[in-house]
């Protein structure tokens, strides 16, 4: 007994390290907010608007993965709705709750990249 859980600890170790290389596309740069933030009040030149512009389309690529797996979950757990997952708050509903926040983030990202685009075609 006492052999398996070495065993068990690397494993969990090994699939909590690969969860977050996954979520993040690896060709994106990751910014803090704070560093977004400053490069927005920073801003001056066209390619530093294309930076952000690009980082507001790489949020929006995400999101939209993330709300296009979340309506497959909303979808499968809409075939039971009966018994215990009749019970307010169904696994149902938070499906679909974070599928809609994950559009509405996407959407958002979107029209940030646009407003970016815009700027930047305004100061060439």
């Amino acid at each position: 007994m006492t052999r398996f859980i070495p065993l068990a600890l690397a494993m969990t170790v090994a699939v909590a390290t690969a969860g977050p290389a996954l979520a993040q596309p690896t060709d994106q740069r990751t910014y803090t907010k704070s560093e977004i933030k400053q490069m927005i009040r920073d801003v001056r030149t066209v390619q530093q608007y294309h930076e952000i512009a690009a980082y507001f389309e790489g949020r929006q690529q995400y999101f939209e993965q993330q709300a296009q797996s979340e309506k497959l979950e909303w979808e499968r757990r809409s075939q039971n709705v009966t018994g215990p997952a009749a019970k307010y708050p169904r696994p149902v509903d938070s499906s679909r709750n974070r599928y809609e926040y994950f559009t509405y983030e996407a959407q958002q990202m979107a029209l940030q990249a646009e407003h970016f685009e815009s700027l930047s075609a305004k100061s060439q």
